[in-house]
């Protein structure tokens, strides 16, 4: 029997690939191990999203040779995708798989057989146009709760992007083929789920047209026996429509907790960006949430430094987040990728630049952090308890994603309990009351 281990680069999403490939695998009679315990095969599921992720899957590559310097590499996912031919010629790479056909890895490497000694790896890769499939996915057993992939590909082009090129035209599972996802996954005690996708408020493309909604599919989940928790991962500001967060506040099992993109706070370098809104709507959507959910947790994605961001663009960036009331901020430094649009945009920001930027916004996120826990203090609420354990302590997320953190209790694990929350320690995380009744199971 062949040993075989997975490394995941990236998002929420190629985790549930990566898990239901590592299935496949495990149907066909391989062993699942860790990175370390000397597999004969390696398969990496890479991101490049940035420079960083690119780098990233060469280190690792590197760190799998050493492992096992006769093991079988294989590199698949987005960067696979956008660039072959570059990752082909890294040394000790077998074989690179496109977006088309990472789901056909065992049936296109039978054998699993290493290239010889200064040949290039074997390249399946079709053009982004044939990537049409859709594969469902979910992950299981890599952590507390499950990765549920609902849609694929993206129709925007916004202009530092290169997913589209990596994965091809936005696309969906159905409805009811969803929910029979989250029936599968209910049976394995799993607590929450997680949906996750490229653009999941695109939800209900399938062939080109319009089949379903979001708001149908969210709809339908919450009415799963066995799921206590209904996590969005991040849908755009123009697709979370007043319908969707009306619902999420009255739902049984949809948590309040959003992560909804920004990417800039200036209308001028949204339109630069191509983005399909103006900061006035993200306010909006800000501001419905609130209304309807006060203690939701509102989470942010922002880019620094992208192409035509002036020193006064960035400033109304910075007084736009500094004043909205959101909880945290994710800050991405734009980093140049082949093939899109904002390459032909001027002015270029410096590097040192956009250094500076992230670090400003970083602080504005500890800020922002720190005040909506705060804001929180004093609540009653719930925590799924992770399995992650370190010097005595384990930790879990509210219901409205606030990390809590409490003293290790075997039986807590992957329980879904209620708690007081009582203060913020000097790590940033929320302890809560230790009181037998607080922690009594629902």
């Amino acid at each position: 029997m062949k040993k075989v281990a997975f490394y995941t680069l990236g998002c929420k999403l190629n985790f549930s690939e990566t898990s239901t490939l590592a299935r496949l695998m495990e149907q066909q009679g391989y062993e699942r191990v860790e990175f370390n315990q000397q597999p004969d095969i390696f398969i990496i599921n890479t991101c490049s999203v940035t420079d960083n992720a690119d780098k990233k899957c060469r280190k690792i590559v590197r760190e799998a040779q050493k492992i096992n310097p006769d093991g079988y590499v294989a590199i698949l996912g987005c960067y696979a995708q956008l660039k072959p031919t570059e990752i082909s010629e890294i040394p000790g790479v077998d074989a690179v798989l496109g977006a088309a056909e990472k789901f056909r890895l065992h049936e296109l490497m039978p054998t699993f057989e290493k290239v010889p000694t200064g040949q290039p790896a074997r390249v399946f890769n079709s053009p982004i146009e044939h990537v049409v499939d859709y594969h469902a996915s979910y992950s299981l057993n890599d952590r507390t709760r499950t990765f549920l992939k609902v849609q694929d590909g993206c129709d925007y082009p916004c202009a530092y992007c290169t997913i589209p090129l990596a994965r091809g035209k936005s696309r969906s599972d159905t409805v009811a083929n969803v929910v029979k996802a989250a029936h599968e996954i209910a049976g394995r005690a799993v607590k929450e789920i997680v949906l996750t996708g490229v653009n999941i408020g695109d939800f209900g493309l399938v062939d080109g047209l319009r089949q379903e909604t979001f708001l149908d599919l969210v709809q339908a989940l919450d009415e799963v026996d066995g799921i206590e928790r209904f996590r969005i991962s991040s849908i755009e500001p123009n697709l979370l429509t007043d319908e969707i967060i009306a619902f999420v506040a009255q739902s049984k099992r949809f948590v309040p907790h959003f992560h909804v993109p920004l990417q800039s706070g200036s209308n001028r370098v949204l339109g630069l960006m191509r983005r399909r809104y103006k900061r006035e709507l993200y306010a909006d959507r800000v501001a419905k949430i609130k209304e309807l959910m006060p203690h939701a947790c509102i989470g942010v994605d922002v880019i620094v430094g992208h192409p035509g961001e002036t020193d006064e663009l960035f400033k109304e960036t910075y007084q736009f987040l500094n004043e909205l009331p959101v909880s945290y901020l994710h800050v991405f430094t734009y980093s140049e990728r082949p093939n899109t649009t904002a390459l032909a945009i001027k002015p270029v920001v410096p590097g040192q630049v956009r250094a500076e930027r992230s670090k400003m916004l970083h602080i504005l996120s500890d800020k922002k952090r720190r005040y909506f826990y705060d804001s929180q203090v004093g609540r009653d609420a719930s925590v799924l308890f992770e399995e992650d354990v370190a010097d005595g302590l384990m930790q879990g997320f509210t219901e409205n994603y606030v990390r809590v953190v409490a003293k290790y209790d075997p039986l807590l694990i992957n329980e879904i309990l209620p708690v007081r929350l009582t203060a913020v320690n000097a790590d940033g995380l929320m302890e809560v009351a230790e009181a037998d009744c607080v922690f009594e199971k629902h």
